[in-house]
């Protein structure tokens, strides 16, 4: 019995993170698309930009839904500590996921209208607020909370500090880096010898933040450190930073090769490795710097009925996601369309 309820917090801990993973992977290049909207001032091809994610950006969302699931009900208290020292950023992020979501519908609706250049404005303006706020939801977690007898006692801002702000502007600029390299992968012509150029500008951005914040974060309490210099734990962390150069390089490479899709999948990477190394570095808190896994997991049956729905859903859910984007695979042109 003793097993089992220590190994079932593990288990949910993989299935999040990988939630997490996977909406960062799908949602962060569909919101570098709007971000990068301001980059784009042709119509045309902005309608293309918009047109490569159109059947399958509402979707993308799904994970954070799972994600916050698997928060609420495996690990209630984590949740019920972390939603009140984060509700401003949360706030704000939802408010500008929907913003954005009405956007991507209304501005095709009021085309040649006084209002489009709002809804241009307000899909710009969601897609970057999102990003940044999700960033610095992460570097507030990372840093830590305040929590006395496992409840939040800190201050409403307690959240916003320099780590986090660097964390906000990261995740923008990766969530942008992505958009970037999907638009190579899935555009023809100017659109995308603009977007190779601005892939080489954000992977240059987002290589210096991954620098900067991992600098930082080991800095931010004596566990983290020793996370990554002790022995010999060195040995198995040293590869994730080698791996970030080694996919810097492939990136450069591919963009100015021509390559589609290597530049999409090395920025995947680096995405993947940035989750690795977090989390690798705040294990096994759930809650920094005080609360673990299973300081904050609902009873092992909650957990196991749980996982019995997860295991059925799970396999649909990606399944659909799968089909999706195989069905709407293949390059995007200003002949295409889809509203």
């Amino acid at each position: 019995m003793m097993d089992f309820a220590y190994w079932l917090p593990i288990v949910w801990a993989v299935i999040l993170v990988a939630a997490i993973t996977i909406y960062v992977i799908l949602d962060g290049f569909d919101l570098g698309i709007g971000m990068l909207f301001a980059l784009e001032r042709d119509q045309g091809r902005r309608d293309v930009m918009v047109n490569t994610i159109a059947p399958v950006w509402d979707g993308n969302e799904t994970w954070m839904v799972l994600g916050g699931a698997v928060l609420y009900g495996v690990f209630p208290g984590a949740y019920a500590t972390l939603l009140p020292a984060f509700y401003l950023p949360i706030v704000l992020m939802l408010l500008a996921l929907i913003f954005r979501g009405v956007a991507f519908e209304f501005r095709i609706m009021t085309r040649d209208t006084a209002r489009e250049g709002l809804w241009e404005i307000a899909f710009m303006a969601g897609s970057g607020i999102a990003a940044f706020s999700q960033g610095a939801i992460l570097g507030g977690v990372i840093q830590g909370i305040a929590v006395t007898d496992g409840a939040f006692s800190g201050g409403a801002f307690d959240w916003l500090t320099p780590f986090s702000v660097l964390c906000g502007v990261a995740v923008m600029c990766g969530y942008a880096l992505l958009g970037a390299t999907w638009l190579v992968w899935r555009t023809t012509g100017v659109l995308e010898a603009s977007c190779r150029k601005w892939g080489r500008w954000l992977a240059v951005g987002l290589f210096l933040g991954i620098v900067a914040v991992s600098l930082w974060t080991p800095l931010l309490h004596a566990p983290y450190l020793r996370r990554w210099t002790d022995w010999p734990n060195i040995l198995f962390v040293a590869p994730v930073p080698v791996l970030v150069v080694v996919l810097g390089v492939l990136l450069a490479t591919g963009l100015r090769r021509g390559h589609s899709r290597v530049p999409f999948l090395c920025a995947l990477g680096w995405f993947f490795l940035c989750l690795s190394g977090l989390g690798i570095t705040v294990w096994p808190y759930a809650v920094p710097p005080s609360l673990t896994l299973w300081d904050v997991s609902s009873p092992p049956s909650s957990q196991f009925f749980q996982l019995v729905g997860t295991a059925i859903l799970l396999p649909i859910i990606l399944t659909y996601t799968i089909y999706s984007y195989r069905v709407f695979r293949g390059k995007v042109t200003e002949a295409d369309g889809y509203h």
